[in-house]
Parts: C-alpha cells; sequence; structure tokens
C-alpha cells in the first residue's frame, strides 16, 4: 500500500476529490436502493457490494490510466474513434432497450451493460484535443483542419443524440468550447454551431424519441399544465429538497426515495438534500466548483497544447454534467438521465469517469514531475503552449 501511495502522482486535491465523491457515493447509494433491492429480490447488502466493486475498479482504472503518459492518448484517440462510431451504430439497431432508449450493449456473461455514449466522449474529446494541438499550424485551412473536425463532431452527436439527447448536447458544447480554445475561426465555429442546430431540430421533430423530448420540454416549460404522471419524477424530486430543510432528515432517513424512479441514479442529489439538507446540497456542489478550479490551474501550467486541451475537455465534460444533473433535481432543467459523476449507482458509467479523472491526473502529473525520460513520440503540436484560452508559442 504504501509503495502504491509512492507512485499516485499529480494533483493531490483531485486525488481529494475523488475519495470524498465516492464516500458520498457510497452514503446516498446505500440510502436510495430500497426499493430497486425490492423490485429486484435482493438484499440492499448485495446491491451495494456491486457498487462498491465498481467504485474499487474505477479506482484501479484512474491509478493505471494516470500512470500512462498523456501523450501516448493521442494516438489511442484514433483507435477509439474507429471504434466508437461503429459501437454507436449498433447500439442503435441491437442495443438494450431500457426505458424507451437504446443507450446500452450488453456485455455478455458479465449482467452488466455498456452505454457506448461515455466511450464516445472520451474518444471525441481526445480525438479533438490532438487534431487541434496538430494542426495548429493550419488551424485556418477547411480541408486539412476544419472539416474533419466538424464531421467527427456531428456525427458524433446525432448518433448519440438519436438515444441520449442530453448527453449529445453538453459533448456538443464541450467540443465547441474546445473549437474556441483551439483557435478555430468564429466563421467555422458558427458553421458547426448551424449544422449541429439543424440535427438538434431533426431529431426533436422527427427522431425515434421525439414525443418523450417534447413532452419533457412541455412539462419544464408549463408544469401546472402537465398530467400527474408526466412531472411525477420532477414533483417528488422537489419534495426530497423542500423537505431537507437546512440539516436534513439525517442519513437513510429519505422518505421520497420511495417513490422516485431513478432516486439511486439520476435524482440522487435530490436524496442527498433530503438527508443532508441545504448544507450537504452545498457542500456537493462546492466539490464539484473545487474540481473545476483545481482543473483550470492545470490547464493554465499544462506545458503542451495537447494536454492543455485534453484536460480542458475531459474536466468541463465531468463538471457541466455534475451542474446539468443538479439542475434537474432543483428544477432548473427538464428531466434527463444524465448520472452525477463518480456519485450516482452505474456500471459503465463509473469506468469511464475514473479514466477521465485518470487522464487528468496524468496531465497535472506532466507539470509536477521533471521532464525526464519523456516518451520520444510527442504529440507533434511542437512547443505550443495553452494559455487562457490562446495558444502560443513557448
Amino acid at each position: 500500500m504504501h509503495r502504491i501511495l509512492d507512485n499516485t502522482k499529480g494533483d493531490r486535491w483531485i486525488w481529494l476529490i475523488v475519495i470524498l465523491l465516492s464516500v458520498i457515493s457510497l452514503l446516498a447509494v446505500y440510502s436510495s436502493v430500497g426499493t430497486l433491492a425490492f423490485k429486484q429480490g435482493k438484499g440492499v447488502e448485495i446491491i451495494l457490494m456491486k457498487h462498491v466493486f465498481m467504485i474499487l475498479g474505477g479506482i484501479a482504472l484512474m491509478y493505471f490510466s494516470h500512470k500512462l503518459d498523456y501523450r501516448y492518448y493521442a494516438g489511442i484517440s484514433k483507435v477509439m474513434m474507429i471504434v466508437t462510431i461503429p459501437l454507436l451504430l449498433y447500439t442503435l439497431v441491437f442495443g438494450s432497450h431500457i426505458n424507451n432508449a437504446s443507450r446500452w450493449i450488453a456485455i455478455p456473461g458479465t449482467g452488466l451493460s455498456f452505454q457506448t455514449s461515455d466511450l464516445a466522449k472520451l474518444a471525441l474529446i481526445t480525438y479533438l484535443a490532438r487534431t487541434l494541438s496538430r494542426k495548429q499550424e493550419n488551424i485556418k485551412n477547411v480541408k486539412e483542419s476544419f472539416l474533419p473536425i466538424m464531421g467527427s463532431v456531428c456525427v458524433v452527436f446525432i448518433l448519440i443524440a438519436l438515444a441520449n439527447l442530453s448527453t449529445a448536447l453538453m459533448l456538443f458544447g464541450v467540443s465547441i468550447l474546445l473549437l474556441i480554445i483551439g483557435r478555430i475561426s468564429i466563421r467555422q465555429i458558427a458553421i458547426t454551431c448551424a449544422a449541429g442546430f439543424i440535427l438538434l431540430l431533426g431529431v426533436i421533430f422527427l427522431g425515434p424519441r421525439r414525443h418523450t423530448y417534447v413532452s419533457r420540454m412541455k412539462v419544464f416549460m408549463h408544469p401546472e399544465l402537465a398530467k400527474a404522471d408526466k412531472s411525477f419524477q420532477s414533483d417528488h424530486a422537489k419534495i426530497a429538497i423542500a423537505t431537507g430543510g437546512i440539516f436534513g432528515k439525517g442519513p437513510g432517513n429519505s422518505t421520497e426515495r420511495n417513490y422516485l424512479p431513478e432516486s439511486y441514479s439520476d435524482e440522487i442529489y435530490a436524496i442527498i438534500v433530503e438527508e443532508y439538507g441545504l448544507v450537504g446540497g452545498i457542500i456537493v456542489v462546492g466539490i464539484y466548483v473545487f474540481l473545476l478550479y483545481r482543473c483550470i490551474k492545470i490547464i493554465t501550467k499544462a506545458p503542451k497544447a495537447f494536454g492543455a486541451l485534453l484536460a480542458c475537455g475531459l474536466s468541463f465534460s465531468l463538471t457541466i454534467q455534475a451542474f446539468a444533473n443538479m439542475a434537474v433535481a432543483v428544477g432548473l432543467g427538464p428531466v434527463t438521465g444524465v448520472p452525477l459523476p463518480l456519485v450516482s449507482m452505474g456500471g459503465t458509467s463509473i469506468l469511464f469517469t475514473s479514466v477521465a479523472f485518470g487522464i487528468i491526473l496524468s496531465v497535472s502529473k506532466d507539470i509536477e514531475e521533471p521532464k525526464k525520460d519523456k516518451p520520444a513520440k510527442e504529440d507533434n503540436a511542437g512547443p505550443n503552449k495553452i494559455i487562457v484560452g490562446e495558444i502560443r508559442t513557448a
């Protein structure tokens, strides 16, 4: 154990954040899985132990991914993109149909479901960071730089949006942020946004889940006109938060966990506020804000453009997802299927989130460690350095 701790590098505050979120996750999941255990005919302890193994597996993946020099992920990104697009297509056609959406691929013999959009987030962000850093010398070139970038963003967006619009929109927003930081021209970014908007309209009004998307927007915009069954989830999330008070009902004393259909996943923040009150809710928000702060420090100090763009994309993806989940719980957004990173109970989503944390830690490790024994394969971006949205030559 002492040897492992000695070999643990990177930003120590991020490691602490991961530990805090894992502890919060164990407490919240244990409180909220009673109804799920009853439906499945299992003990709460069995479901909790499965969640514990997932968290431990995630920490192990985080450790190994942070040990790998982040510049190797530039080469891995090409393979990930080649694998991701066929997987997204396969999921749409042959994926497991859960909650009226084909988002998962069942992993034979494990009892686990693999959500391909989790892989797609890692793949697209890593690919964009690699492409933007390598194309800086001719970043304005439409054929060599813009078309491959726009094509990858739009293709991944539409393939995810057909089954999971909220995740697709967040990933598209992070992609646009990377394009801005990567010095893509405003005109080209506007074209990408226009293409994304056209695809969005097609998904909302012509896609296979168009009725679900329109219904959720109507419930959010006009809750007073919505039927009770349509606003059931959002209503009970608000009740959980309203009854939590300042200090909450105490661990394990939630009542709304018996009514919320996804109390251990999508609505876990509402359960946290109900049991730990406003104080607990603010602490959770503060942890994610502090995570964003630490990641911004890593981004501004990263010695290479690829590392800065990679850390930027992954960190904003995690924090935007967290804020989106909490916004839905408090009624600031329509109901989505977005989990709270490292807190919500989930299978492979925890593992992919852990890998994202590991990559961010790998970038931060490059800042802290002396430049020695670095691999010969650089990101081919030259000595570019990213400074608060501007890429310049060091």
